[in-house]
C-alpha cells in the first residue's frame, strides 16, 4: 500500500476507536463499554491491518519504531512519525465529533478517589500489555500468520477497560488522551500529555520485554529457560492484576475481563513458555503425558515464578486501591467443603479443556485455543464465584492471601484450595489420556511419537501447544 493509503487507514481506524470510546463515555450502559471499545479495535485491526498494520495508537507505533531501531521487526521512524501525527489528528476529530453529538465536554482525569500516581500505574501497565500483545501476535515470526491477532489485541481493552477504568478511565492511547484534552473545554487541560508520557513508558517496556522473550526476532538465538520464566511471570502478573483490580473496583465485567487477560497473554506467549500462568495448568500438562519437556526441575521453576508473580501483582492491585484487599474463602452461606468442591470441578474443566483445545492432535484449535481457555473464566466466575470466589489458580490464591495479610484464616483456605486445585489438575490429565487416547493410537499407526502429536511450537506457530507443552 502507498504511504497515503496507510495513513488514511490509520486515520479511519483511530477515528472509529476514539469515537466509540467517546460515545460510550456518555452512555448509561457501562456494562458494555469495555466490550464496545474492544470490538471497535478488533474490527478495525481485521479490516485495516493488512493496509497499515492496524496500529490506531501512537504508543503501539512507538513500540514498533523502537523494535525496528534495535534490530527487530517494526516500523521505520519516519513512518512512526507520520502514523502518530495521523492518529492524533484522528483522535482530536473523533472527540470533537462526540462533543458536538452530546453537547458536553469530554474530560480526562483520574477517577474520583484516585490520584495521578494510581492512574499512571494503570496506564503504564495496560499500555504495556496492549503494545506487548501487539508485538507478539502481529510481529513475531513464530506467530505469523495467524487468524487471532485482531481478537488478541482488541481484547486487551476488555482486560484493562473493566479493571483499570475505575481508576484512570482506561485510556491506554495518546491519540485518545490528547483528543480528550482538546475537547475538555479547558477542564484538566494538559493531563493528556501527562497520560501520554505514562503510555509511552508502557510502550518502551513492551519493546524491551518483547526482545527478552523473543531474542530470535532480533538476530539472537531462541530464548531458553530465562525467556520462559519471564513469559510465565508476565502472563501470571497481568492475569492476577486484572482479577484484583476488577474485584477491588467492584467491576460489573470482572469475569469477562479476567477471561480476556488470560486469552490475550496466552495468544502472546503461548509459543514461548506454553502460556500456563497457573501451577494447576503446569501440573495437568505433566499429568497428561504429552509434554516430555516438562521435567520436575522445569515444573519447579514455573511454579516458583507463577507464585511470586501472583503475589507481586496482588500487592500492586491492592496498592492502586489504597491498600484495600479481599479474602480468599467460601462465600456467604457456604462452607469450606462446598467451596473446595466447587474449586475442584472448575479447575478440572479448566485444565481438561486446555488440554483438549491446545494439546490434542484430534481436538486442538489453532485459532480459538486461547479464547476457549479464557472463556472458562467467563463460565465459572459467575457460576461458582458466590460459592468459592472462583480462584481456580494457586498463584491467584497466593496473591489474594498475601495481599490480605493472611487474615480471615487465609493460609488455611489457601492450603485447601491449592490441594484441591492440584488434585483436579492431576485428574484432568488422566481423564484426558482416556478420552483422547485416539491421539496416541493414530501416532502409533503412523509411526509418529507423542512429541510430534503435541506439535512442535515453532512448526505449529505456537497455536496448538499454548497451554501445555513448551
Amino acid at each position: 500500500s502507498t504511504l497515503g493509503a496507510r495513513c488514511l487507514a490509520e486515520f479511519l481506524g483511530t477515528y472509529l476507536l476514539v469515537f466509540t470510546v467517546g460515545c460510550t463515555a456518555f452512555s448509561e450502559s457501562t456494562v458494555w463499554t469495555g466490550t464496545a471499545v474492544a470490538c471497535a479495535f478488533m474490527i478495525g485491526v481485521y479490516a485495516l491491518g493488512g493496509i497499515s498494520g492496524g496500529n490506531f495508537n501512537p504508543a503501539i507505533s512507538v513500540s514498533l519504531g523502537l523494535s525496528k531501531a534495535i534490530g527487530g521487526p517494526g516500523l521505520p521512524m519516519f513512518d512512526v512519525g507520520l502514523y502518530c501525527a495521523t492518529q492524533i489528528v484522528a483522535g482530536i476529530s473523533a472527540t470533537w465529533t462526540c462533543t458536538l453529538l452530546f453537547r458536553e465536554a469530554l474530560t480526562l482525569a483520574p477517577a474520583s478517589g484516585f490520584g495521578l500516581f494510581e492512574a499512571g500505574v494503570c496506564e503504564v501497565l495496560y499500555t504495556f500489555m496492549l503494545c506487548f500483545v501487539f508485538l507478539n501476535v502481529l510481529m513475531a515470526k513464530a506467530d505469523s500468520p495467524n487468524h487471532y491477532y485482531g481478537l488478541a489485541v482488541g481484547f486487551v481493552m476488555i482486560a484493562g477497560g473493566y479493571g483499570a477504568g475505575v481508576v484512570s478511565l482506561a485510556c491506554f492511547n495518546p491519540a485518545l488522551a490528547i483528543g480528550r484534552d482538546f475537547a475538555s473545554n479547558g477542564v484538566g487541560l494538559g493531563l493528556g500529555l501527562v497520560y501520554t508520557a505514562f503510555e509511552i513508558v508502557g510502550a518502551v517496556l513492551a519493546t524491551g520485554f518483547f526482545k527478552i522473550v523473543r531474542p530470535e526476532e532480533f538476530g539472537g538465538e531462541k530464548g531458553g529457560p530465562f525467556a520462559e520464566m519471564v513469559s510465565e511471570f508476565l502472563g501470571t502478573f497481568m492475569l492476577v492484576l486484572t482479577v484484583g483490580l476488577n474485584m477491588l473496583g467492584k467491576s460489573m465485567g470482572g469475569a469477562f475481563s479476567g477471561a480476556a487477560a488470560v486469552a490475550c497473554m496466552i495468544y502472546a506467549l503461548g509459543n514461548v513458555s506454553g502460556g500456563h500462568f497457573n501451577p494447576a495448568v503446569t501440573l495437568t500438562a505433566f499429568a497428561s503425558g504429552r509434554c516430555p519437556a516438562l521435567t520436575f526441575a522445569k515444573i519447579g521453576r514455573y511454579w516458583l515464578v507463577q507464585l511470586v508473580s501472583g503475589i507481586v501483582a496482588a500487592f500492586v492491585s491492592s496498592g492502586i486501591h489504597h491498600g484495600d484487599s479481599f479474602k480468599l474463602g467460601p462465600g456467604d452461606g457456604h462452607t469450606l467443603v462446598e467451596a473446595a468442591l466447587a474449586e475442584f470441578i472448575a479447575t478440572f474443566f479448566l485444565c481438561y479443556i486446555g488440554l483438549g483445545v491446545a494439546v490434542s492432535s484430534t481436538t486442538k484449535n489453532p485459532a480459538m485455543f486461547a479464547f476457549s481457555i479464557g472463556s472458562c473464566v467467563t463460565v465459572f466466575a459467575p457460576a461458582i464465584g458466590g460459592i468459592s470466589g472462583c480462584s481456580i489458580n494457586p498463584a491467584l490464591s497466593a496473591g489474594i492471601v498475601a495481599s490480605h495479610h493472611f487474615a480471615d484464616d487465609g493460609f488455611y483456605a489457601f492450603s485447601v484450595y491449592t490441594i484441591v486445585q492440584l488434585a483436579a489438575a492431576i485428574v484432568a490429565g488422566h481423564v484426558f489420556r482416556v478420552t483422547h487416547a485416539v491421539d496416541t493410537l493414530c501416532a502409533s499407526k503412523n509411526g509418529n511419537n507423542l512429541i510430534e502429536l503435541a506439535g512442535d511450537l515453532e512448526t505449529n506457530r505456537g497455536a496448538v501447544d499454548a497451554t501445555a507443552c513448551s
